[in-house]
């Protein structure tokens, strides 16, 4: 092999046995793929799995009707051709990066993959002039066609509404868990423990500068903190709160840009504008905050409002109060 040149063959270099093989281990990857997307779902999503399992079935069944074609066509002896070794053929997500995926990806990932392989059959038929090449591509596009048709009535099967809610609900409280638990947090954390350190700055140096680089010191440590804080803190295998990299990047994103926020007017070189505007951006941060918590967390409001606004009103006055002494 010349060295930089793809040793991958094109796909229109393949003769009608090749095709077949190609169609055939593929058929056979995405039956195991589907599997490990059941065993991946079984715990919490029990009815989709079962949907998973019908259609890996279903690949199995036509991977086993393309051994038997090849059988009759060519023989017993199927070449050994993935899609790994032609050029320009669709390929697959590694499974182990879809392991962290909420369900409805998951699904879409597979429909997604019914597509793929049906558009690349349908496009490598109008290729070739061959008129029994492109009679079996055609057939190979009609079957993934089916898997389509065949995974909709297995979702109707599997998953009436009620099996459909429960599992909603439980990725609903997976995504609270492992994004909006954390990143909330975060929020509240950046927002208002930065409010003390950045305001007593601005009072007592009354430099714009000097200000936001402490409030850009004061958000990024804090964001770095948060985020290994919490990233370390649980590895979501008891509690089930989901992947600790997940939580950590979203607390301490939150961290950082809840401080950030009212750092950024200090950029402005007029200290009483950018003052003002910050008080601004604090109380925005504050109501955000209270609704967040109202929208995901159920709790009321007002007292979400009065905490929130509360504490954040304290820290404020203090860092005004440290500043202005």
């Amino acid at each position: 092999m010349i060295p930089g040149v793809s040793s991958r063959r094109r796909f229109s270099d393949l003769n009608e046995q090749e095709i077949l093989a190609l169609a055939i281990s593929s058929e056979e990857d995405d039956a195991q793929i589907y599997r490990n997307y059941a065993e991946r779902l079984r715990a919490d999503y029990p009815d989709t799995a079962r949907v998973f399992d019908g259609m890996a079935a279903e690949e199995d069944s036509h991977r086993r009707s393309l051994i038997d074609l090849h059988d009759s066509r060519f023989g017993g002896v199927i070449p050994l051709i993935r899609r790994e070794h032609v050029a320009g053929f669709y390929a697959r997500r590694p499974v182990w990066l879809m392991e962290n995926l909420g369900i409805e990806r998951i699904r879409a990932e597979a429909e997604a993959m019914e597509r793929d392989a049906e558009a690349f059959y349908h496009k490598a038929a109008q290729r070739t002039a061959d008129a029994a090449t492109r009679k079996l591509l055609g057939d190979l596009a009609a079957a993934e066609a089916g898997h389509q048709d065949r995974a909709t009535e297995l979702e109707a099967e599997h998953l009436d509404d009620d099996a459909r809610a429960a599992e909603e609900r439980t990725a609903h409280r997976q995504f609270l868990l492992t994004w909006v638990q954390p990143g909330l947090a975060g929020l509240m954390d950046g927002s208002v423990s930065t409010l003390a350190p950045i305001f007593a700055t601005a009072f007592a140096t009354q430099d714009t500068w000097t200000t936001f680089l402490v409030g850009l010191a004061a958000s990024v440590g804090a964001g770095i903190s948060m985020g290994f804080t919490e990233a370390a803190s649980d590895d979501g295998e008891l509690s089930g709160r989901g992947s600790p990299v997940k939580r950590g990047f979203a607390s301490g994103i939150m961290t950082t840009v809840g401080g950030l926020g009212h750092a950024m007017p200090y950029l402005i070189p007029d200290f009483w504008t950018a003052t003002v505007i910050a008080i601004a951006v604090v109380f925005v941060e504050l109501w955000a905050i209270a609704w967040i918590q109202n929208r995901y967390m159920d709790t009321p409001f007002f007292r979400a409002a009065f905490q929130v606004v509360l504490g954040g009103a304290l820290v404020f006055a203090a860092g005004v109060l440290i500043g202005s002494g």
